[in-house]
């Protein structure tokens, strides 16, 4: 791994890089949740090396250009989106969460999604490799457990 950040004109740095400790590798994780729960692609893409591989259930992504373009219809079709995610083990360029969400389609349907992610890192701290397996249940509108604001959630915990 190389030493030290690079210069702007070399290269993208996305702190904390690795090799991680426990907190690095929870701070890596709570910040991979607040962007995605901002819901921006723009801000999400910036995340993952330009080149950034995807696994996300049955769809291979590769780039930043096609992982925005799955986040704008992921977004489209997943409103009312909140995430929560939850570190579950680390290495010095890896990291792997579990997570749960909820989202109701168009028709006004609510489901929450459960899954675990593996991620792996480049020196700089950009996801290099993202793989998402993930099982979406049918909810009622009452079992919602993630029903705040949009945006950022509170630091909670799965159970």
């Amino acid at each position: 791994m190389a030493s030290g950040p690079p210069t702007p004109a070399t290269a993208e740095y996305k702190p904390p890089v690795p090799p991680f400790n426990n907190k690095t590798a929870i701070e890596k994780v709570r910040m991979a949740e607040d962007a995605w729960n901002s819901q921006d692609p723009d801000r999400v893409k910036m995340a993952y090396t330009t080149d950034s591989v995807w696994r996300n259930r049955d769809t291979f992504v590769k780039g930043r250009d096609a992982i925005q373009s799955f986040l704008h219809g992921k977004w489209e079709r997943e409103l009312e989106y909140r995430l929560i995610k939850e570190i579950w083990a680390y290495t010095e360029n890896r990291i792997a969460v579990r997570f749960a969400y909820e989202y109701h389609n168009k028709d006004g349907q609510w489901f929450r999604a459960y899954g675990n992610e593996n991620w792996e890192f480049d020196e700089n701290g950009l996801m290099a490799f993202r793989h998402a397996s993930i099982n979406d249940v049918s909810i009622e509108e009452k079992d919602r457990k993630f029903d705040g604001p949009l945006g950022n959630v509170p630091l909670i915990t799965l159970g």
